[in-house]
Formats: C-alpha cells, sequence, structure tokens
C-alpha cells in the first residue's frame, strides 16, 4: 500500500515548465542503440509572414517560467512530506501484526491498519490533484502575462501567419518569434507568487441498495 507513486505523478507534472528531458533507453538488457545520423537541415527561403512560436520554451527559458517551476516543485516536496510523515507508523503497525494470531483483537486491528492505509492513499491522491490545480492555474497567469507579449513580437515582425514551432517538420526558422518573447516577457515580469490550491475532498460515491 505505497503512497509514493501518487505523488510521484505530481512531481512528473511540475516538469511541464522546464522541458522533457531525453534520456537513452535500453531494450531486453541489452546495449542502447546508436543514435542515428543527424537529419541535414531542410533550410530554404524566408516565408514572409509566417512566424513560429514555442509556448513550452517560453514557460522553460523565460525568468517567470523557471520561478514558477521552482516554487511549483517546493509546493510538491511539502505536500508529498505531508504523506511521508504518516507512514512510519502505519508501517510500524504493519510490522508488528506480521505473524500474529488470527483472533478478534488482531482482526480488529487489521481492519484500522487498512482503513488507514486507504485514507492515506486516498489524501495522497487528492494531494496530487491539488498539485495539478496549482500547476494549471500557474501556467494561465504566465500565459496571461504572454500574450500581449507575443501580439506585441508578432505585430513588429510583420507576421500574418504564426505556427507552432514544434510542428514544423523543417525550413528556414529564421522568423522564429520565441528567442524574442522571451526576452520581452522577462522585461515584463520576473516572478509569481502563489500558494497551493485547495480543493474539496471529493466524497465517495454511495451506492443504490438492490432491489428485492
Amino acid at each position: 500500500m505505497n503512497s509514493r507513486p501518487l505523488l510521484l505523478s505530481a512531481l512528473i507534472l511540475a516538469s511541464a515548465f522546464t522541458g522533457a528531458s531525453a534520456s537513452a533507453q535500453t531494450v531486453g538488457g541489452g546495449q542502447a542503440p546508436a543514435a542515428a545520423p543527424a537529419a541535414q537541415p531542410l533550410g530554404g527561403p524566408i516565408v514572409p509572414g509566417v512566424c513560429l512560436l514555442s509556448r513550452e520554451a517560453i514557460f522553460a527559458n523565460a525568468a517567470v517560467g523557471k520561478a514558477a517551476s521552482a516554487r511549483l516543485a517546493e509546493l510538491t516536496r511539502a505536500a508529498q512530506a505531508e504523506i511521508d510523515g504518516q507512514r512510519p507508523a502505519l508501517e510500524t503497525e504493519a510490522r508488528a501484526l506480521e505473524g500474529q494470531p488470527d483472533n478478534a483483537a488482531n482482526r480488529q486491528r487489521r481492519e484500522t491498519l487498512a482503513r488507514s492505509w486507504q485514507a492515506l492513499q486516498t489524501q495522497a491522491a487528492h494531494s496530487s490533484r491539488e498539485i495539478e490545480a496549482t500547476r494549471a492555474k500557474a501556467l494561465e497567469r504566465i500565459a496571461t502575462e504572454a500574450q500581449p507579449v507575443i501580439a506585441q513580437v508578432y505585430s513588429s515582425k510583420n507576421c500574418g501567419l504564426l505556427f507552432d514551432r514544434g510542428a514544423a517538420l523543417g525550413g528556414n526558422f529564421a522568423n522564429d518569434l520565441t528567442a524574442d518573447v522571451v526576452r520581452a516577457l522577462d522585461a515584463r515580469i520576473q516572478t509569481i507568487s502563489f500558494e497551493r490550491e485547495r480543493l474539496p475532498q471529493q466524497q465517495p460515491a454511495v451506492q443504490a441498495p438492490a432491489q428485492r
């Protein structure tokens, strides 16, 4: 009955601020396959009026995104500590019950322990939802701050069409607005402060009594 993976998912969610990291994986315990040769850049002429932007890179590289990432990691660690602080007593009780006779008193202790584990898992899942809600709200705030900056840079570059950079398979990236937006956003805002979102506890579903 390990509650740690429930909040570990929140730590993974927090990485949305800083971008995904690449890692080599082995197949069947063997060595990682050799890296494929780098593809030749497609290049080509600049397409007037067509511009590119990576919102993920803005969140990862702008000062406000880095600050929000650090704050979210701090809140996630605190949430995990709340769960971890309750585990030792339950683990101690579980060890104490190992090998004990199956009498009424021990059955009661085991039932109480099972309910306590279930309550801890429910709390961990609820904390994960709160961390995710906090992350989503922080990203929304950064997006709100970035929108006028994007519009300003878009206008200054005489763009007539804006594409997500991640969707481009290749070409001339001279009209990539991302770096300019990051610089302008840094000039506008450096950090944001926020606390952990608090959500109402989810009530367990009540099953209707079986009809006779």
